[in-house]
């Protein structure tokens, strides 16, 4: 890619994701999402996602085609989809800052990760689905799943993380997880991102 190309695709990426925060906004500004709005957004998603490599747009996508999947935008998944915008337009989630985090206390280098006997634990907001559509992907594999513990093997945290995890409703979890790993108990951290290419 030459450098005016990729300077070209670097301006379509923030256009797309300032008319994206723009659109978002609207959608939550009533306090829920729809069935007409997750369509809407599903189609306007859809129609920018084949020109961007954009991570946050593919992402929503993925998320909102999960949710329509069968037609209908039930309570559970509208108040999902509406945490998950409200989380994007609150500022923090400006292009290319999506688990960007530099005080995340994610193990480095990324340990290995194995399924079969151990267990995870899911905070935070997850492009992949809701938190049960991650378990499920967990114990499909062999793993189990819980809450944060000693014997917690695997923290996996949500893609929609940043530097204000700290004070955010899943920082505890977070909190624990790091003070057990300082104590010895193996517990890796790791952020959604590199979780997802251990599931192909």
């Amino acid at each position: 890619m030459s450098l005016h190309t990729a300077y070209g695709q670097a301006r379509l990426d923030d256009r797309q994701i300032n008319e994206l925060i723009g659109l978002a906004h609207g959608i939550v500004a009533d306090g829920t999402v729809n069935q007409a709005e997750a369509e809407y957004l599903q189609k306007w998603l859809a129609a920018n996602g084949h020109v961007t490599e954009n991570p946050i747009v593919n992402t929503l996508l993925h998320r909102v085609s999960l949710h329509l999947k069968d037609g209908i935008l039930d309570a559970s998944e509208s108040e999902d989809l509406f945490d998950t915008l409200k989380a994007f337009t609150g500022g923090d989630f400006e292009l290319g800052e999506i688990q960007k985090s530099t005080t995340l206390p994610l193990c480095k280098p990324a340990p290995a990760i194995e399924y079969a006997g151990n267990r995870f634990c899911f905070t935070g907001t997850f492009g992949y689905g809701q938190r049960k559509a991650c378990e499920t992907a967990v114990l499909d594999r062999g793993g189990s799943v819980g809450g944060i513990s000693r014997k917690t093997n695997y923290l996996v945290i949500g893609i929609y993380a940043t530097d204000s995890w700290l004070h955010s409703a899943y920082g505890r979890k977070i909190e624990e997880a790091a003070s057990f790993r300082n104590q010895g108990h193996p517990v890796r951290i790791v952020g959604e991102e590199y979780w997802l290419t251990t599931l192909s």
